[in-house]
């Protein structure tokens, strides 16, 4: 999930709704330089410190060009906050040839394949579980990728409309994205977005996460008729939510845009 500590600060937002990287700055945690991109988004409310939780990113968003000069003076106020969320960031794993990342909540090793015209597929080999992917090892990253992509955008809107019938609704529309914030969201339109990464997960917890978000459909809040629905679709909702607080951060650590080269 992402980390985030903000602080309120005063001033009118702007028209635009984009972050806007403003400046960087080196902050001392830990006795060594860390890098902070300072941001610019006038749809914050006010100071906010992140952590991504894949890359380790530090960042401070800022709501106003004013509040900008006292974002630095807020970050360093948070350093051991920082360091803290810093040592929770795992250890990133390229999506190369060779290298070993979960699938629906098992350890599979991407290997090179042949014969076959799809880029990437699900295999058995000696009782290994391997994802095949064909062509040049330079390109193994981006075809897995494209891989998990399709696989999540099938299995979540599939299991998103699953759930719905059974509230007799359907969503608006959904998406699949790569959100380090939120496993998913709803809108008040019934448009469900979700984060790709959730086909790494078991399936009970991808099923926890769509069970989630359709219920908002009914139930824009977490009280207790929004709590029955989550029961009515999946049974106890305690297993899944535990699993996503003690290893839902391991999803993150999957860097597509890193090349592995570690063998075939």
């Amino acid at each position: 999930m992402g980390k985030e500590k903000s602080m309120h600060k005063g001033g009118n937002p702007a028209s635009s709704p984009r972050s806007q990287l403003a400046s960087r700055a080196l902050l001392r945690i830990d006795g060594k330089p860390v890098s902070v991109a300072i941001k610019l988004n006038p749809r914050a409310r006010r100071l906010i410190v992140k952590v991504h939780p894949s890359t380790g990113e530090v960042s401070v968003v800022a709501p106003t060009k004013r509040s900008i000069d006292h974002a630095i003076d807020f970050a360093r106020g948070e350093t051991e906050w920082i360091a803290e969320r810093l040592k929770q960031v795992p250890p990133a794993v390229p999506l190369g040839l060779g290298a070993r990342i979960l699938y629906r909540g098992e350890d599979h090793v991407i290997r090179r394949g042949e014969g076959r015209r799809t880029p990437a597929w699900i295999d058995h080999e000696d009782g290994n579980r391997i994802i095949r992917v064909t062509g040049e090892s330079e390109h193994a990253a981006r075809r897995v990728l494209d891989f998990l992509k399709r696989e999540a955008k099938k299995v979540l809107e599939a299991r998103a409309f699953h759930y719905a019938g059974q509230l007799g609704t359907a969503p608006k529309h959904i998406s699949v994205r790569d959100t380090a914030s939120r496993w998913g969201s709803c809108s008040t339109q019934r448009s469900l977005s979700f984060s790709w990464r959730l086909i790494l997960a078991p399936p009970f917890v991808l099923d926890y996460v769509v069970a989630h978000e359709v219920a908002h459909m009914r139930e824009m809040n977490h009280g207790a008729r929004f709590w029955r629905l989550v029961e009515e679709l999946i049974g106890d909702a305690e297993k899944p939510q535990v699993w996503l607080r003690e290893r839902g951060s391991l999803l993150h650590r999957y860097m597509p845009r890193e090349l592995g080269t570690a063998g075939s």
